[in-house]
């Protein structure tokens, strides 16, 4: 059994809708997107959007971020049978290391690190997160990638915020998420509820057909009309 994979509608970013919200206030993540990870249709179709735009580009290594990070890592890792470097939360690696300083999407000082004997110049590296908010979390990682001489090929999260630190990993650097481009300002304002966006695309649909359908009657008695004229022109000849 494959856990709630049985969405009706598969369309772009299906998978986006088993995000449930915030229920525990300020001091937690605004969603949750782990619940997709559940699902191993939900996870392989987030791992493809993710990579459509680097299917050409050379990868020789997915670099993921503490914690989250990891999961879509090593999905991403496995799918392009590449290796995965962790980059970690401070402290945690007991070899030389490589360290950062940064302030994460709370205001918190933090360091993240990297050990320091897989990464170095000629290395093409893709860097993944579950999500992006104010971009300073990303930004520590790609300064300690780029450090140590290899080059990020381009950054892939479920999501970015277009928060000013978003808004430059997207200026400076080739990215890839999987929100559709009608849900992002849901995002940016961080209130999500796809269900709203797909109303009114059905109501749009809807009315678009409805259009269809009167053109197609016009033209359609428009047409009958001329031969009507033409049989009765005829039989008074």
């Amino acid at each position: 059994m494959d856990l709630f994979s049985n969405s009706h509608a598969r369309g772009e970013g299906w998978y986006l809708s088993l995000m449930p919200p915030n229920t525990k206030g300020a001091n937690f993540a605004w969603l949750d997107p782990s619940r997709l990870y559940c699902s191993s249709k939900a996870l392989s179709d987030c791992v493809k959007d993710l990579l459509k735009p680097f299917y050409n580009d050379t990868v020789d290594l997915v670099v993921g971020i503490d914690a989250m990070g990891f999961i879509l890592g090593t999905a991403i890792a496995t799918t392009l049978g590449k290796g995965f470097l962790a980059i970690r939360k401070a402290g945690h690696l007991c070899v030389s290391t490589k360290t950062q300083e940064y302030s994460d999407y709370t205001g918190k000082e933090k360091v993240i690190e990297v050990r320091e004997d897989v990464l170095k110049p000629g290395l093409h590296v893709l860097l993944v997160d579950q999500w992006i908010e104010t971009g300073g979390t990303m930004k520590a990682a790609i300064k300690l990638v780029e450090e140590q001489g290899a080059t990020v090929v381009g950054v892939a999260a479920v999501a970015i915020e277009n928060s000013e630190g978003g808004k430059w990993i997207k200026e400076h650097y080739k990215y890839s998420h999987c929100i559709p481009e009608e849900l992002q300002p849901q995002i940016d304002r961080q209130y999500w509820n796809p269900s709203e966006t797909s109303v009114r695309k059905i109501r749009q649909k809807g009315c678009f057909l409805h259009l269809l359908h009167a053109v197609f009657c016009l033209e359609y008695f428009h047409k009958t009309g001329l031969t009507r004229k033409k049989q009765i022109k005829s039989h008074l000849q």
